[in-house]
């Protein structure tokens, strides 16, 4: 759907903003919805599912929010506390998602800093951060700030048979202090098992409210019911029985601790009744933060106008203004009633009422629970036939303000009948009572009273203002007989049984006071003449008393100001009544009642001429401070300065406000004559003064008043803050201070300069010697930002010309620069966004007026000061990359904020540093190459107009170094430059657009200049080089991949070892030494390892510094260095089962050992550990690895791979489809060709990936040491996968037009070499390659040659071993001899010995002859086959072995016709060796032809290894005749023909 709005739009081009039409906080919710979508996501790929889900949740709040606002139906009042909440969910995910702290002011507007002063937006984002830690707080603890708090319990369902009517009252007990500290929760159940009240079925809601902390922190806290059965007397069926009778059944309890601690948030439990039946009360408990408006506002769901409010017998931590409260808790405690002419007790029944002096019932003044409606009569329990009844029933008194001081509670009790005739008989037979307000009109005291009971079995009994007269409790009794001295003696018209009965009261009332102190205030008017010793008792009066009664209290005394303002009698009394009364509030332990105080000041006070007499008396005490008697009570109000403050100023508003409304003008009176007499109190006293008159009447606050006031101001603060100053009150001093600068608005260019001239400096330097940890760095960083912002550019040129001396200067810009590089972003919190780029600002503007300082004083030979330029760059550069200001990793609506508010401030900042250095002229030499690296840090910023402003500067560093340095070069900026760009680009910095842009600047500029031309466009290429190097690097470090992380490594370290920078590349190796170690490819270590190690020579010079490791502490030789190093190595070595390569780095080290050092212990344990190692060579396994060769193709892959081939060396035991497997891992979207044939360009130019990966087979390579000897297996099999730097891979193809004769002739094999750069293995395990194509004639010779080899192999392993099957032979020898198998060498008789082939190939002619004597040669080799296969042959194999020697002859005549005959060489050996396990490679003489064939060793054994014999052949001389050999005799060993291995020459 597309819904069409209104908007505007701001802004052009990418600062474009386009603002809807709606009011501002709804733009701010979607705004923030859609930033928080973003984190939203991220937190869901990233699985934090607990942030996730908070995130989603205050999301739907602000979606529901915004539902409300947008809907334009809500009240004012709601849309205003909507607000509140909506700017308090946002201030809190912003600060838990890690995003910028928004400041509001008090309506929930965003500050506008260009609107708002300094301090003002310093103070709000402190403000909103407290509000925001608060919140955080609370969601940890469970609302550890909240004063008040409420439980929510919702009656679920009660289980009991009982079979009558019952009530169940429901309250919070401490078992530790064994009293109830809430009222009853009311609900009656009928005695069908059902509310009374049907609705409420399942759904019995009651809030406990007015709970503290301290009572939830209690040790033990229960949830006690207590049911009562209402009925008969026993659970008796019967008409004539009594009914309604109040009586016990049973109580529950539940331990509610855990939720009362916060433990638990909510819970729904069971309780199980002590009692006869079976019995069960299901509940539901919550706690909720907050007082009872508080929990409806917060949680309307929970509470509404069905939940009964069930209130502390108590007063809550914090009494509101406007919070009436008026109740009596009464508790029917215990009796002792006489049986009189009864056997058995009574079953007493207590009746309370309250009535006036006339006796009339007050109506429905009683509530025995909360729930239901007063009542007139309340009933207690009947206990049946206990003499000493406890009933402990708390019922509560309500009855209005005025009708207290003439009620008084009546107790009256009756015995009770289980017959119901009886019953009604049955008449009270006593009574008490006792007025609720004492005679001197304090209220009744709090605690136990023993009621005297009265006999009513006359009608006089019940007449009030009979009984009124007796005393109504023993302790009345007791103060009258200590008052007249006489023993009692009842004489009344009313006889006193002796019965006796007490209760307890408890008074809640924010009206009614038992203290008789406080009473006479709030009553002055009944005693004015008294009004002195009133006063004076205030302040003895006990502080809880009073924060109870605040209102009234607060009322009383500007009550007595305001009715006597005609005289001033009253007015010291009055004042230090309120200055008492103010200290109080600021005590810790009433310190939460501060809010009462406000609310009393915003809302309720009206003293219209307060200000007058409030300020007549302060001036006095200002003005007699010496005066001993007023010292102290000086020192008193001025911790009360604050509010007195604050009730002087509410009260001058409100008397203009009345002047305003009744036309009248009245000349007001000023504040002068205070603050002309602050001069003579202390300093700490007159900035309390001070600070106090600038916050509370800034308004009022007039010109005339900041010229007496600036003066002193900065006076004191200049004294406090001075260098010699021994213990500054740095707190005192930044509040005055704050208040200063705060109040110094509009036109006040001379109180600017003012603070400017005195301050300035002593600000700055308090602030270069404050610890950065201490609170009040920010504080006084806030006042500085607010004075240079308000300094004009008059202000700078005037402050500098008030230094006497170029030193000052030099002093104050050095300290400056280095005080701003200090505070930038170190002092207020990263999410102080508008805080720190206002800093941001006001530095770059105090900057550039110090450019114009430094230009002007000190850029001339004369007066030129290079510590003094140097800070001034690197504060330059610090600002320039200072990360408030990276506008690229913000959002694009942050970006664009901040854009259209402030610029990009670092444009002007880098415009600046450019041209102050072309400023410096002949100067710039002192700068290189110490300023190239933080140049480099301005370029790398990825602002286009800032890059290609700067970047000329280095091609300006590299001409000055030329025209500077003798041998015109420009080496030191060249190392610098390389050095410092490997780091900030390894830091992250830099781009490929950076790249690209440094090298056409320079590469421009270089050409055009006569000398650099040639070897600056060098340096140009080289960085490019590097950096696209450096850039792959980094890259690649936060990709997945290993093999990727350790190539680029390998790049980077060969770059910087072509440039012979020794000391970035030993760094590179070990960066890749450890990624090797966090594979655990321990070889690759130990090879990686070796390149330090083969930097360093085997001598006692000292190590430069490059040379020694990061890890390494100590100053070492090179001969020691490389000690350790090769121990690390040969480790390494172990692991990686390297033990060749491990012995021939210990020969090494046992050489140094043996013949240099002379340490033989070493040496020994070298041997050891090198015996250990040849032992393993010969006994432990160690698999092969294989080797793969994987190609990457297409432009989808990085640089270093796109399409190019490599060869892997894979684990151990990992073979082809495992390591496929692996590396598809890598490139998830990367096809795996199946061919393994070189890809077109349609793949090799295609934006996809292809992954080509098969297997290659190594070429052995044997050490010459091993050459002509007879070597174990256990060694060759080292070599046949290890030294390696050539791999094979053979793949058939077809050249031309098929041959249907002759397939042959046309079928080529491609045989790639792969030659890699590096050996395996290496310091990586896959290097790069190179391949080549073999012809057919050049695979016919190479299949000859492995043919011929092939049978040499089988022919003697049958000599040797009788016992092998003749199979294998018998194969090959047919498929060799018998043309109808596989057709032999006629086929290449067909293809190249013809003269069409050699008439198109002359360059092909000897390798003819090479394939022809190839030919020739594996006749002498076929004739011993078929000799041992006839000797081995059975009689089933005879036809075979017979056709077999009948084609051998046909080919023997038609080879040794055309190729001539070979004859091998009878070689006896020197030496014993084992036949087995052993190949021997000679070299024979053929006598025929002058060229030699390389291929394999052919070995042909003509005898029988279990015999001896002699055996005579004969061999060809060099000049074509034969020879014979001598016949010799070697028992027990075998006799070899050995042919000539032919070596092919120029075939390359």
């Amino acid at each position: 759907y597309i819904h069409l709005k209104e908007a505007t739009v701001e802004g052009i081009g990418q600062q474009e903003i386009i603002i809807p039409a709606d009011s501002p906080l709804v733009q701010e919710i979607g705004a923030t919805l859609r930033e928080w979508a973003q984190i939203w996501h991220k937190l869901f790929v990233a699985n934090k599912t607990s942030m996730f889900r908070s995130v989603q949740q205050m999301a739907y709040s602000l979606i529901e929010y915004r539902s409300q606002i947008v809907s334009g139906t809500l009240p004012k009042d709601d849309l205003v506390e909507l607000k509140k909440k909506v700017t308090a969910k946002i201030d809190y995910g912003n600060r838990i998602l890690g995003l910028d702290l928004v400041v509001r002011d008090e309506a929930g507007n965003t500050l506008d800093p260009d609107r708002t002063s300094t301090v003002s937006l310093f103070r709000a984002h402190e403000t909103a951060s407290r509000s925001v830690d608060d919140r955080i707080q609370e969601e940890k603890t469970l609302f550890s700030t909240v004063h008040t708090y409420s439980l929510l319990m919702n009656l679920k369902n009660f289980v009991c048979n009982i079979g009558e009517d019952a009530e169940l009252l429901m309250s919070l007990y401490d078992p530790d202090q064994s009293e109830f500290i809430s009222e009853n929760f009311l609900v009656r159940w009928d005695s069908m098992g059902m509310p009374k009240e049907i609705e409420k079925l399942n759904n019995l809601p009651a809030l406990f409210t007015d709970l503290s902390s301290s009572d939830l922190m209690r040790q033990r806290l229960f949830l006690v019911c207590q049911i009562i059965r209402v009925g008969s007397m026993e659970l008796k069926e019967g008409k004539k029985h009594t009914g309604g009778l109040r009586r016990p059944f049973g109580v529950a309890v539940m331990d509610i601790t855990d939720i009362a601690h916060g433990c638990i948030l909510s819970v729904y439990a069971s309780l199980n009744f002590f009692s006869r039946f079976l019995a069960g009360l299901f509940v539901t408990l919550k706690l909720l933060p907050g007082d009872l408006a508080q929990v409806r506002k917060d949680y309307p769901h929970f509470v509404d106008r069905s939940t009964a409010i069930v209130r502390k017998m108590g007063f809550p931590e914090i009494i509101l203004p406007g919070n009436v409260r008026n109740d009596i808790y009464v508790t029917l405690l215990q009796g002792e009633f006489d049986r009189g002419k009864k056997k058995t007790p009574k079953n007493v029944e207590v009746i309370l009422s309250v009535h006036d002096d006339e006796g009339k019932p007050m109506e429905k003044a009683i509530f025995p629970g909360a729930g239901y409606d007063g009542i007139t009569e309340y009933k207690s329990v009947i206990y049946y036939q206990v003499k000493q009844p406890c009933w402990n029933e708390t019922v509560k008194v309500t009855i209005p303000i005025e009708d207290v001081c003439r009620c008084h509670l009546r107790v009256m009790f009756r015995h009770r009948s289980s017959q119901d005739s009886r019953d009604k008989s049955e008449k009270p037979f006593g009574m008490a009572f006792v007025r609720l307000m004492r005679g001197d009109g304090t209220t009744l005291k709090d605690g136990r009273h023993e009621l005297i009971v009265y006999k009513v079995d006359i009608k006089k009994a019940e007449d009030a203002k009979v009984y009124l007269t007796l005393p109504a409790t023993w302790a009345e009794v007791e103060e009258k007989e200590k008052q007249t001295g006489k023993q009692f003696h009842h004489s009344g018209v009313i006889p006193v049984t002796k019965d006796s009965f007490q209760i307890s009261t408890l008074t809640c009332s924010t009206k009614l006071t038992q203290n008789v102190d406080l009473l006479g205030l709030l009553n002055w008017r009944s005693n004015p003449e008294a009004l002195d010793q009133i006063l004076q008792r205030l302040m003895e009066v006990e502080g809880g008393e009073i924060v109870k009664f605040l209102q009234d209290t607060l009322d009383a005394l500007f009550n007595i100001m305001m009715e006597t303002s005609e005289k001033d009698t009253y007015d010291t009394l009055v004042f230090n009544a309120l200055v008492f009364v103010i200290t109080l509030i600021g005590d810790i332990k009433f310190q939460h009642f501060n809010p009462v105080l406000e609310t009393y000041i915003n809302k309720h006070f009206s003293a219209t001429l307060a200000y007058m007499k409030l300020t007549r008396v302060l001036n006095y005490y200002v003005g007699h401070a010496e005066e001993p008697v007023l010292t102290e009570r000086l020192y008193t109000a001025l911790k009360a300065l604050k509010y007195l403050f604050r009730f002087i100023v509410q009260s001058r508003v409100l008397y203009l406000r009345y002047q305003k409304l009744c036309h009248r003008r009245k000349k007001p009176i000023s504040l002068l004559h205070i603050i002309n007499d602050i001069q003579t109190v202390g300093f700490a006293q007159q900035e309390m003064i001070i600070a106090c008159v600038g916050r509370s009447n800034k308004h009022y606050f007039s010109t005339d008043c900041r010229d007496v006031l600036l003066p002193l101001v900065t006076d004191q603060l200049s004294g406090q803050l001075d260098d010699h100053s021994s213990k500054p009150d740095h707190e005192a001093c930044v509040q005055l201070l704050s208040t200063a600068v705060l109040c110094v608005q509009g036109p006040t260019r001379g109180h600017v300069q003012l603070i400017m001239e005195r301050l300035l400096r002593r600000v700055n330097r308090t602030v270069i010697g404050m610890d950065r940890s201490s609170p009040l760095i920010g504080h006084y960083l806030a006042c500085m930002t607010a004075i240079l912002k308000q300094m004009d550019d008059m202000h700078y040129a005037h402050y500098i010309s008030t230094f006497k001396t170029r030193q000052d200067i030099i002093d104050f810009l050095m300290e400056t620069f280095i005080m701003f590089k200090d505070l930038m972003g170190n002092v207020f919190p990263t999410d102080w966004m508008v805080m720190n780029l206002v800093q941001m600002q006001v530095f770059l503007r105090a900057i550039n007026q110090y450019s114009d300082v430094l230009n002007m004083y000190f850029l001339d030979q004369a007066h030129f000061q290079l510590q003094l330029w140097n800070n001034y760059f690197h504060l330059t550069v610090a600002f320039l990359t200072h990360k408030t200001l990276q506008l690229e990793s913000f959002s694009q609506e942050k970006r664009n904020k901040i854009l259209n508010k402030y610029g990009d401030m670092r444009k002007a900042i880098g415009f600046k540093i450019r041209d102050m250095w072309y400023n410096l002229g002949p100067h710039k030499m002192k700068f290189i190459p110490a300023m190239v690296g933080p140049i480099l840090e301005v370029t790398l910023v990825p602002q286009p107009e800032l890059r290609k402003a700067t970047i000329p500067i280095f091609f300006d560093m590299m001409q000055c170094e030329h025209n500077f340095s003798p041998r015109r070069t420009f080496e030191k900026f060249e190392n610098e430059l390389i050095t410092k760009l490997d780091q900030e680009v390894e830091g992250g910095r830099g781009d490929e657009q950076y790249k690209v842009l440094l090298e056409k600047t320079l590469l421009d500029h270089c050409r055009r200049h006569r000398y650099l031309s040639q070897s600056g466009e060098e340096l140009a290429l080289l960085l490019s080089s590097l950096l696209e190097n450096l850039l792959a690097y980094r890259t690649i470090t936060h990709d997945g991949s290993r093999e990727h992380r350790m190539s680029c490594t390998v790049n980077v370290l060969n770059f910087y070892k072509e440039k012979k920078r020794e000391d970035i590349y030993i760094r590179y190796l070990y960066k890749l030494r450890d990624l090797h170690l966090d594979y655990e490819n321990y070889t690759e270590a130990a090879y990686t390892l070796l390149l330090h190690a083969e930097l360093l020579e085997w001598s006692d010079k000292p190590c430069a510094p490059h040379l020694i490791p990061r890890d390494g502490e100590y100053m070492w030789n090179q001969q020691e260095l490389k000690e350790r190093l090769f121990h690390e190595i040969i480790g390494y070595l172990d692991k990686g089962k390297m033990w060749e390569k491990a012995i021939e780095l210990g020969k090494q080290l046992a050489k140094m050992h043996e013949s240099h050092m002379f340490d033989f212990l070493e040496l020994s344990q070298l041997l050891k550990n090198q015996a250990e190692f040849y032992e393993k060579i010969m006994h432990a396994m160690r698999p092969q690895p294989e080797y793969f060769a994987v190609g990457y193709y297409g432009l989808g892959f990085p640089s270093f791979l796109r399409n190019k081939m490599f060869i892997y060396r894979g684990k151990e035991y990992e073979w082809l489809e495992d390591f496929s497997l692996k590396l598809l891992s890598q490139f998830p979207n990367a096809v795996r060709m199946t061919s393994t044939a070189p890809p077109g360009d349609n793949i090799s130019n295609s934006p996809g990936q292809y992954i080509q990966c098969f297997t290659v087979k190594p070429v052995l390579t044997l050490p010459h040491r091993f050459k002509d000897k007879g070597v174990p297996e256990q060694i060759l099999n080292y070599y046949r996968t290890n030294e390696v730097d050539q791999f094979q891979y053979s793949r058939p193809f077809r050249k031309g037009e098929k041959d249907p004769d002759n397939e042959f002739a046309t079928m080529w094999i491609e045989r790639t070499t792969y030659i890699t750069a590096y050996r395996f293995p290496g310091i990586l395990k896959w290097f790069e390659v190179k391949s080549e194509e073999i012809s057919p004639l050049a695979n016919a010779i190479e299949t000859m040659e492995m043919a011929n080899e092939k049978l040499s192999n089988l022919v003697q392993q049958q000599a040797c071993d009788q016992s092998l099957s003749i199979n294998p032979l018998s194969m090959m020898l047919s498929g060799i001899v018998d043309p109808a198998v596989m057709g032999g060498f006629s086929n290449y008789e067909k293809a190249f010995f013809t003269d069409t082939y050699i008439q198109k190939h002359p360059e092909d002619h000897k390798r003819i002859e090479v394939l022809k004597h190839l030919i020739a040669l594996q006749v002498p080799l076929l004739a011993d086959g078929i000799r041992i296969h006839g000797e081995k042959a059975t009689e089933q194999l005879k036809p075979l072995h017979n056709r077999l020697v009948t084609c051998f002859q046909d080919l023997r005549e038609k080879v040794e016709k055309h190729y001539g005959v070979i004859t091998l060489v009878c070689c006896q050996p020197q030496t014993q060796f084992n036949v087995r396990g052993c190949q021997l490679r000679l070299l024979a003489l053929l006598l025929s032809y002058q060229i030699f064939i390389q291929s394999g060793v052919y070995i042909i054994l003509v005898q029988d290894h279990k015999s001896s014999f002699s055996l005579s052949s004969s061999s060809v001389s060099s000049d074509g005749h034969s020879c014979n050999s001598s016949q010799e005799s070697v028992p027990g060993f075998a006799h070899c023909f050995l042919y000539l291995p032919f070596l092919l020459s120029g075939l390359e």
